[in-house]
């Protein structure tokens, strides 16, 4: 039987490589393919820019799609204006992912976002973002540094598809500064204990699920098997 074909979104980057310095490039961390190869799977990575003409036809030729983390959102796709720690956000993904997410929605496609892909599905739907985490919570365990993951506590929603694949407890990797606050459509399903939103899921959808932290960095595999088992 032929394994599913999961798109997953990338970032666009200044990049160095051999001799060249600051080259502009699509470019995603190799965990996310592996996660989806391993989670049964087949990867295919979809280029920051698309025209939405070209949108209709990748998403026609997937059976599932993964949004990837990476930079905050434009504050004015969710009617706010940037606050202190705001910045960074990529006109050309977000109008490319928002692109996506129209055409996967149409077609009930079978779509995990993982952290500004969580964020990216809330504004999608017409929800909202606390721009800073630690404004909130008052601590900066969610994102303890540069290229480092904060162990986060979560507990799942008794009844929804999380629980079912992650139990009631677990500690997750992440590395957000950003965070959910209105999820229109959307079911919450885990919470750290500072009160954060860690995942939600659409119930009416075959599999629209999202998490705040990095699964794609965690040995535990079970939402990619999820996802690829609802793309089979």
């Amino acid at each position: 039987m032929t394994r599913p074909l999961i798109g997953i979104s990338m970032y666009r980057e200044p990049a160095d490589w051999g001799s060249w310095r600051g080259v502009p490039a699509d470019l995603l961390p190799a965990a996310y393919a592996d996660a989806v190869a391993t989670g049964g799977g087949i990867p295919l990575l979809l280029p920051a820019r698309l025209d939405a003409a070209d949108v209709s036809v990748v998403i026609g030729r997937l059976d599932g799609l993964v949004l990837a983390g990476g930079a905050d959102l434009d504050p004015a796709l969710y009617r706010a204006t940037p606050g202190a720690h705001t910045d960074g956000w990529r006109p050309d993904r977000d109008a490319t992912e928002l692109a996506l997410l129209d055409a996967a929605a149409a077609r009930d496609l079978p779509t995990l976002g993982i952290c500004r892909g969580m964020q990216l599905m809330a504004v999608h739907a017409g929800g909202t973002l606390e721009q800073h985490v630690p404004d909130v919570v008052g601590h900066e365990q969610h994102s303890p540094g540069a290229g480092r993951y904060g162990d986060i506590a979560v507990r799942t929603m008794a009844g929804t598809r999380t629980a079912a694949l992650l139990g009631d407890a677990l500690t997750v990797p992440c590395h957000h500064h950003q965070a959910v606050a209105a999820h229109p459509g959307f079911e919450p399903a885990a919470h750290a204990d500072d009160g954060t939103l860690e995942a939600m899921e659409d119930p009416a959808r075959r599999f629209a699920l999202a998490v705040q932290w990095h699964p794609e960095t965690a040995r535990n595999r079970r939402l990619f098997e999820a996802l690829v088992s609802a793309a089979g």
